[in-house]
Formats: C-alpha cells, structure tokens, sequence
C-alpha cells in the first residue's frame, strides 16, 4: 500500500460555528466558508474515502493527529485496530463536527441523553480537548467496534478548523485514536505518523504541527462523584472551576493496568507512548536529580559504551539522549564537548515543507569518558519551563531522539498536581523503563 502525505492549505478561516448568545446554541453547525475552496478541494477526496472505504486517514487535530474512520462502520473501524495494531479491548473516541451530529448518536432521546452535569463543560471546554462518556443507546447507530463492548462511549468535538471541515465533509462521525502503531508515542506532525503507519495506510492529511501535543482529558460525569479517566489538555484545576465538577477525582493510574478489566478509556490499560530506547524518568521529587544525571546513571552510560552496537569509525558509540525542563543545564552533567545546534534538526523540520516545524533545537555533542576520550554522541533537548510548550513537544521530543538512535533517553520531569503537568507526566511514566524517585 502507497501512503500520501497530502499538505492542506490552511490559509484564512475555513469555517465557524452559528452566531449565538447561547454558549451550547452556538455549536448547533459548523458552517465551511466559501472562501475555503482550496482546503475544501484538499479535503474532498478524504472525507469521499472516508465514507466508501475501509482504510482509515490520518488528519491532524489540535491534540495529536488522529486515525480516523467512519464510526458507524465495522469494517471501517476495523481497519482502525488493524493499522495500529491495536487491541481491540480498547474502545476509541467518537469525534463530531457540532451538536447536530451528536444528536444522530444518541438515539430517540437526543440531546435528553446527555446529563445535565456537562452542560458546564460543553459550554466552556467545547470545541476543544475534552472527550465526555454517554450512554450507549440501544439500538446504536456506532459500530460495536467503538466501544469495545461497553455500555459507554467517548466522544469530543475538537477545535481543530481542518478536523471539523474533515468531519462536516464526510458527513459521519469519526472515530480516531492517535495514529501511531499501539505503544509508540502519539504523533504531532504528518512526518510521525509516516514513521510508524507508512504502508499501512494510504493517506495523511499534513495540516501542521498540533497545538496541544497531548490527547484529550477524558471525563466520566455519569458516575458520583465524577471522574477523570485519562489526563489530557483540560486540567482537573480547570475541571475542578465548574458547576457540579468541583468534587471531580483522579480514576486513572500513571501505570498501565495490564490484567484489569475493560478499560473504560483508552491510555488506561496497556503501555503507551513508548520510544524504542530505555526511557529513565527522573521525578521532580527526586532530589539527587536536582542538578542533572546522578553519578551512578553516568557511569552506566560510560560502562556500557564499548558493548554498543553503533558504530563510527570502527569504534563503538554510545547514543544519549536528554530531555530538559526546568532543572537540568545543557547535558544534564554528562561529560559532553562541542555541545552545538545539530544541522540535521534543521533539515528534518523541512523535508516536508513549511507545515513540519520542530517546537524546540536539537544541540548534539560528543560523549567522554573521565580520561577524555570521546565514546559517543550526546543529543540534548530543551523544552523549556512552561508546562503547556512541554506538552506541545514531548512526543515530537521522544521520537526525534529515537529517530537519531538514541540508546537510552533521560527526562527531567515536572511538577504534576493540577495542570496540564498531569498528563504530560502520566505519559512519561507509561514511556519510561526505569523512575527516579
């Protein structure tokens, strides 16, 4: 199977919600503007594959890209599990372009079905990254598929322009979980996405980077009190500031929960968003780690060199990667030289033209032993110190490194009581092989 990239023009507004008073009221429709015809052009063939095809798309979201398929279509959603290699006791999220679709899945009750607790959150959170669980009706127009089996399914209306315009063309909704093969890190631009489905699907839509960089927070207002299943881009704190989620609790764990029952959301159950190398997450708790890479760490880093399997040379190298926020100086206290912005980093943000662009630079240097002796290569990242510019890069972060080889990877972690903070490092703790602590 060929994979397309395709790049859709972005230029203006492609479209809006209805022009309300009424914070729910105005999601009733999206309207595609006229003069979006380019991105329209673009995206026609798509949402036609969609709705007649059994292969899923890929298309970019402001949370992650997302594998999307025809929800009401089994055969469609099959192809979903298929191309990730996913298990199929993980149910998927329904994505819909405005209320007027959301009302086709909810049976002869319609709007009746949702509780009244997430009026509050639909007002506010709506469009965006915020995924609600509602009762399944009964008969369902969603293929069982979606719900691995559950009396519930999830569903969101993301904020993305094109993602909604995808959604509105193809005229169903879709679902679509992160488009990477199961356990990898989930992508945030087209390139990512080819990395790990190239041959396994046929097209992905290239709209840019994603805004958020993690998935949606995933919520349960159907249980007392309520909860959040999965961390994501709306904080518990934000959760927390809304009429009848004041009391909202945490019902995931930063483990994965092999063994358990069903998950009720997806990210609860199985690994996630792991890199080929060894992850070693220093928790921000860990004092030692204060000031970078402990002595013990370093030493391994330097034993194991010579039994490496790269190469330059003749001579064995050693891969290290590092991932700064708010602690670490460049290397983390690795024994490193020539520290300097790799030039590779500029080439890969633009071998897809101007949508591929890195949230971060890429410095490389060259790796020491206490003698002198240069065993290998550093490639230190930083993301900054603002929790949101963390999120937005972490995967990207992750899989640029594993791109470059990386044999081991050290992350500097962060503070993680209420804010986006949460879900980045709930997917760090699923990534990592080994916790500081």
């Amino acid at each position: 199977m060929n994979t397309r990239v395709v790049a859709v023009p972005h230029k203006g507004t492609l479209g809006s919600f209805d022009d309300s008073k009424d914070p729910l009221g105005r999601l009733e429709h999206w309207h595609i503007h006229k003069d979006a015809r380019d991105a329209v052009t673009t995206l026609e063939p798509a949402a036609e594959y969609l709705r007649t095809k059994d292969t899923p798309v890929a298309f970019p979201t402001e949370t992650v890209y997302g594998l999307g398929a025809d929800a009401t279509r089994s055969a469609s959603v099959k192809g979903i599990y298929s191309a990730k290699g996913r298990p199929s006791d993980n149910p998927l999220i329904v994505h819909v372009c405005d209320l007027d679709m959301l009302r086709t899945l909810l049976g002869s009750r319609g709007e009746d079905a949702i509780p009244a607790r997430y009026q509050s959150l639909m007002k506010r959170f709506w469009p965006g990254p915020l995924t609600i669980l509602l009762p399944n009706p009964d008969p369902s127009p969603l293929a069982p598929e979606v719900t691995a089996g559950l009396a519930t399914f999830g569903v969101r209306m993301p904020s993305s322009p094109l993602a909604l315009t995808l959604i509105k063309l193809a005229g169903v909704p879709l679902a679509a979980p992160s488009a990477n093969a199961s356990t990898k890190p989930s992508p945030t631009m087209a390139q990512h996405v080819k990395d790990d489905l190239d041959g396994r699907i046929e097209m992905i839509l290239d709209g840019g980077s994603c805004r958020v960089g993690v998935e949606s927070t995933v919520v349960d207002g159907l249980c007392d009190p309520p909860a959040v299943l999965r961390p994501g881009g709306v904080a518990i704190d934000e959760l927390r500031s809304c009429p009848g989620w004041e009391d909202v609790v945490k019902a995931y764990k930063d483990q994965s929960e092999e063994g358990k029952a069903a998950p009720r959301a997806p990210g609860m159950k199985y690994k996630h968003y792991s890199p080929r190398a060894r992850v070693v997450l220093y928790e921000s708790s860990y004092e030692n780690g204060r000031a970078g890479i402990v002595k013990a760490d370093a030493e391994a880093v330097v034993a194991t060199a010579n039994g490496d399997t790269h190469t330059m040379n003749g001579t064995a190298r050693k891969k290290v990667g590092v991932i700064r926020t708010k602690r670490w100086k460049p290397a983390a206290g690795l024994r490193c030289s020539r520290l300097h912005p790799d030039a590779r980093q500029i080439c890969h943000s633009q071998q897809n033209g101007q949508h591929d662009e890195m949230p971060y630079d890429v410095y490389a240097g060259e790796l020491q032993n206490e003698q002198g002796e240069t065993i290998g290569q550093v490639f230190d990242i930083s993301l900054g110190q603002e929790h949101r510019g963390i999120a937005q890069g972490l995967f990207s972060a992750l899989r640029e490194l594993d791109r470059r080889g990386a044999d081991v990877i050290f992350v500097d972690g962060i503070d993680d009581e209420l804010d986006i903070a949460a879900a980045v490092m709930n997917r760090l703790r699923k990534a990592a092989s080994e916790t500081r602590a």
